[in-house]
């Protein structure tokens, strides 16, 4: 609804800008403007409409630059408004309103903004020279027997080893229990030599963006959330942080690079054929988790109790953690469930905070690949 509106405004506020063409060229009666507007003026406010329009396109396709032109307009609106004051005045009204996400945009490209920090970090790590090596039978020698078949179902075997990995969401999350979804969009890089993971997200609530940007790279974790680029609203970091995050890198490995699971730091206990147990030591965060298969090889869900949620970054709480999946399909010639969700199990019921669909998945990126 905040594009539509947003979009209307521009379009509408172009438009405007030809009755002062029309007026320097005598092309019809405008009665809306009493004051006299020289021909190169009028020609100045036919560019106007048309930088307003161009900026409409550009926004509409979701170029990140569109807010630079949109800059140029304004101001150049603005101007020629002062010299038609007493006509034109209230104009300054539509430009005030399309200068407030202009500046959110703004602070978007800003080198400390979520996302240039999100696009940093994978560059660091995205050009490292990777040699190809295949998953064999021999590889998996060593894992339970559900893990295997799982293994076997995804058709890991005889692909090159994950070195990495770049995901694309889409999805809705839940800021509360009683809070309604919002849709977002995200994008993940993982590397696993060593781990690390970084995540970005993108929503909005009342036509405010808000972004996310969970970082853990080497033994620490962070959450940060942003709600119109500019005001941080949670800073989440420390001990809980940094294990519910291995929480989470592990549940990727398990989700999303399969392969992955043969790393040895995971410690494996079978429960009975389709059930095991793992636990899992990054950096000296170490976390154990439950993992469910169906009769096929599946993957169905996984669940653990060293997760912790917070709502402001400062006070955690620990509730089991689940994160059911299903609708497996083909990407890039591996099965992977391409629907997911998280759940809290609080003692007041069950809080779905996030459910997602995964749109797309390369391995072994050799250059960083922003959201097209």
């Amino acid at each position: 609804m905040a594009k539509i509106f947003f979009s209307l405004i521009i379009f509408l506020h172009g438009l405007i800008h030809i009755l002062g063409f029309v007026k320097a060229f005598e092309l019809a009666q405008v009665d809306q403007l009493t004051q006299d507007i020289s021909k190169p003026v009028g020609l100045l406010w036919l560019f106007s409409s048309l930088l307003f329009l161009l900026v409409l396109a550009l926004y509409l396709k979701g170029n990140d630059m569109w807010w630079i032109i949109g800059m140029v307009a304004v101001v150049l609106s603005q101007i020629l408004i002062i010299l038609s004051w007493s006509d034109a005045k209230f104009g300054t009204i539509a430009n005030i309103i399309l200068m407030v996400p202009i500046i959110i945009a703004f602070a978007g490209q800003l080198p400390n903004s979520y996302q240039n920090q999100f696009k940093t970090e994978v560059e660091k790590r995205v050009n490292q020279n990777i040699a190809e090596n295949l998953l064999a039978e021999g590889d998996i020698a060593h894992l339970p027997a559900p893990v295997q078949k799982y293994l076997r179902y995804t058709g890991a075997i005889g692909k090159e080893k994950p070195h990495n990995f770049r995901a694309v969401f889409k999805g809705q999350f839940k800021p509360s229990p009683d809070s309604e979804y919002l849709d977002v969009t995200a994008i993940q890089y993982n590397f696993f030599d060593p781990p690390s993971r970084l995540f970005f997200m993108e929503s909005s609530m009342y036509g405010v963006p808000i972004e996310g940007l969970h970082r853990y790279v080497g033994s620490t974790a962070s959450m940060q959330i942003k709600m119109a680029s500019l005001l941080e609203v949670v800073n989440a970091r420390g001990p809980e942080m940094n294990r519910s995050e291995t929480v989470t890198l592990f549940n990727d490995m398990c989700f999303l690079a399969p392969a992955a699971l043969i790393d040895k730091s995971i410690k494996w206990e079978i429960i009975d054929s389709t059930t095991v147990n793992a636990t899992y030591t990054n950096q000296g965060n170490t976390i154990k988790a439950t993992l469910y298969f169906n009769e096929n090889g599946e993957l169905i869900n996984f669940s653990s109790e060293d997760r912790s949620a917070s709502a402001d970054g400062k006070n955690y709480s620990n509730y089991r953690w689940t994160t059911p999946l299903g609708e497996y399909q083909d990407f890039e010639g591996r099965k992977l469930p391409s629907r997911g969700k998280a759940v809290w199990h609080k003692p007041e019921g069950e809080y779905t905070y996030i459910k997602l669909h995964l749109v797309e998945i390369n391995y072994n990126c050799d250059e960083m690949e922003w959201l097209k």
